[in-house]
């Protein structure tokens, strides 16, 4: 449980600690973070190395370059959608992120950079709102990299508290300075999950959390924010999910849409959220609309994995009920597993064997579920699979 937690304060935070500067349909939209959004994340690197060339002072290009170049690792194994922040499906039991020796090398130069900068500010202006906020982003991706990658839990909480100290510290030299709030509503939020015992921790230095209370400070930079609207409205609707008010996630998912029209994933995103509020039919409006893109090879679509819209649709079938619909999906999409990232291979073969036993085929099943095992025999879900290869899965009433 600890964790866990831990793991979705640190990666909350990293979401919140990059700012888009405002809509991207706004004609001043920052080019880099137009790929960045529509996850076009070597477009966006590029971006963002001749923004870091033409300032090389400057903290914050060295902030978006760090997270774009893990965002790229996250997005490569599936770890962009709300299930990692939901706690159906937390990120710890999934197959971990790998990046290379040399971007692990370039993220942590960068980031050291970063806050070796920002403290710089601060020294010669101890009143320099945007120095603390740009420390305050650095530490909040340093927390994301040292849970998902390094899995070093305490230092990745001890980096999301100073995060949270900067931002706060930002916000009490100028009470204006909405933006900054959005760490702050992030990990109010998620400490309000932990219980007492984890509360008292040190480094928590007694700050309660209070869940509802960020939920409105996260309202109110989606409202009035200007770098982090867009980047609060994805919390909202993550932790919205979380809460099982999906119904109140899909006008946020909506904007999302409109605002970064080549991210497949804020439309795969939609057609779950509607299946979370009962609603079938647009659910599948939805993966249908998102098929028509894909034929027509619609700039962010063309190269998305046909199997990873059928694996998509076949879960929700799944849990529909609708079980021979849901099985001509996911053979499809085990059969083109290659062309999946990791975790959704491992849950396709997963969810292929579940289906085989409600159809009675128990060969049938144990043989995918072998498959999921041998993928990632570590993930929650390869483990969920080996327990099924000797006893068969039955879809509790």
């Amino acid at each position: 449980m600890k964790r866990v937690l831990i793991g979705l304060i640190a990666v909350m935070l990293a979401a919140s600690n990059a700012a888009a500067q405002g809509i991207l349909t706004e004609a001043t939209v920052n080019p880099g973070f137009d790929h960045f959004y529509n996850l076009e994340f070597t477009q966006a690197i590029a971006e963002f190395r001749k923004q870091l060339a033409e300032a090389p002072d400057s903290a914050d290009a060295r902030n978006h370059l760090a997270q774009s170049i893990l965002y790229r690792e996250l997005y490569k194994v599936g770890a962009l959608e709300t299930e990692l922040v939901t706690g159906n499906n937390p990120f710890v039991r999934r197959a971990g992120v790998n990046p290379s020796a040399e971007d692990q090398r370039e993220f942590d130069e960068l980031i050291a950079k970063s806050l070796e900068i920002s403290q710089s500010k601060i020294d010669a202006n101890p009143r320099d709102k945007d120095a603390y906020y740009s420390l305050g982003a650095a530490h909040g991706l340093r927390s994301s990299y040292l849970f998902l990658v390094r899995k070093s839990w305490t230092d990745a909480l001890k980096d999301a508290t100073a995060a949270r100290k900067a931002h706060a510290k930002a916000t009490e030299i100028d009470p204006a300075f909405i933006d900054a709030r959005m760490t702050q509503g992030v990990y109010m939020y998620l400490v309000g999950n932990l219980n007492f015992m984890y509360r008292m921790l040190g480094f928590l230095g007694g700050f309660r959390g209070d869940r509802e209370g960020g939920i409105r400070i996260l309202q109110q930079v989606y409202n009035d924010g200007h770098r982090n609207s867009l980047d609060a409205g994805v919390m909202l609707a993550a932790i919205y999910r979380r809460e099982h008010r999906s119904a109140d996630a899909i006008p946020l998912v909506q904007t999302m849409i409109a605002a970064c029209p080549r991210n497949p994933v804020f439309r795969m995103e939609l057609a779950q959220m509607y299946a979370d509020t009962g609603n079938k039919e647009s659910a599948l409006g939805v993966y249908e609309e998102i098929e028509g893109l894909r034929k027509k090879r619609a700039a962010g679509f063309a190269e998305l994995p046909e199997a990873k819209i059928t694996y998509s649709r076949g879960n929700l079938l799944f849990w529909y009920g609708d079980t021979d619909s849901a099985l001509a999906d996911m053979k499809y999409a085990t059969e083109h597993a290659d062309s999946l990232d990791l975790n959704t291979g491992v849950l396709a073969w997963m969810r292929l064997g579940q289906l085989y036993d409600l159809k009675g085929q128990r060969r049938e099943a144990q043989s995918a579920y072998k498959q999921a095992v041998a993928l990632a025999p570590q993930s929650g879900a390869g483990k969920e699979a080996k327990g099924y290869v000797s006893r068969a899965y039955r879809r509790k009433s």
